[in-house]
């Protein structure tokens, strides 16, 4: 029952994993940047799901909500501010280094406003655990919600780009800005509207994450934010369902090399994989390898 108990533990945090990376796959696939304060947008979510209910004594649904709005407000300014000036830029880098500088930016101004201690996050689901196996196999209401999150998110966003307009816009930026302009799709509007669906989703992983292991610092989003990004690349940066199997498969990876391996060499194990697998595959499990015209 040990690794039936490890697997399912395994597939929870790798959700979680996987909701943060389907954020960096959708605007790496539609922008073609790469946004590292996606970590941070994590962490300024659950700062705000924890304030809302502590000082503002809001139930738990309203909290999470008002961070969603939060973290998808805050993914549209940093688009707008940050990232679309330098859109056109000569250098891949000068993008790459406005993200360092923003997910810095976050950090800091977590640091100001709500300190530097550790904070206590209190778990967002009450519900009666499921016992299997006349009780030898206990699953956490938490770990069957952050799965079942995971599998709707999933279905809802494929379902959100292949139906509607917006997701078919999404699909014509993500082959060729230009030619979706000229078409009259409003390709600003429609980067604005990727950043906000990842921010949103960081926003809700943020929150499963700390109910999961319920601490909060202005450093909490940092670690799951590149072990997600891991994951896009690892399930294929660009592919929707790629960021889902990579962040479960890294999960997976990342509870069994605690448990049956190392606990201080997990994250290793997590990013050996990863080299291994790129080796192999250099555009991921289910990445497209992308041919260039001469």
């Amino acid at each position: 029952m040990s690794f039936l108990s490890y697997l399912i533990n395994g597939i929870s945090l790798g959700s979680v994993y996987a909701i943060i990376a389907l954020g960096y796959t959708m605007v790496y696939g539609i922008a073609k940047m790469l946004n590292f304060a996606h970590g941070d947008v994590i962490m300024i979510g659950a700062y705000v799901m924890l304030t809302a209910m502590t000082s503002l004594m809001a139930p738990t649904i309203p909290a999470l909500l008002l961070a969603v709005v939060a973290c998808t407000v805050l993914g549209v300014v940093i688009e707008r501010v940050a990232y679309r000036p330098l859109r056109n830029a000569s250098s891949p880098l000068a993008v790459l280094i406005t993200a360092i500088g923003v997910s810095y930016l976050l950090q800091n101004i977590a640091l100001l406003v709500f300190g530097a201690n550790t904070k206590s996050f209190p778990s967002v689901v009450q519900l009666p655990a499921l016992s299997l196996a006349g009780g030898k196999l206990v699953i956490s209401s938490l770990t069957l919600v952050t799965i079942l999150a995971c599998i709707v998110i999933m279905i809802g966003l494929t379902l959100f780009i292949k139906k509607t307009k917006a997701g078919q816009a999404m699909l014509a930026v993500s082959e060729d800005k230009g030619a979706a302009q000229l078409m009259g799709i409003n390709v600003n509007g429609t980067i604005a509207l990727t950043f906000a669906i990842g921010s949103a989703l960081a926003a809700i992983a943020g929150v499963l994450l700390c109910s999961a292991y319920p601490s909060l610092t202005p450093y909490t989003g940092s670690m799951p934010g590149i072990k997600a990004f891991v994951a896009a690349v690892f399930g294929g940066i660009g592919s929707i369902p790629g960021a889902m199997i990579g962040g479960i498969l890294l999960g997976v990876i990342e509870i069994f090399g605690r448990a049956y391996i190392s606990s201080q060499m997990a994250d290793a194990i997590v990013f050996a994989v990863l080299i291994v697998v790129l080796l192999v595959k250099p555009a991921g499990l289910l990445g497209k390898k992308i041919q260039e015209k001469v």
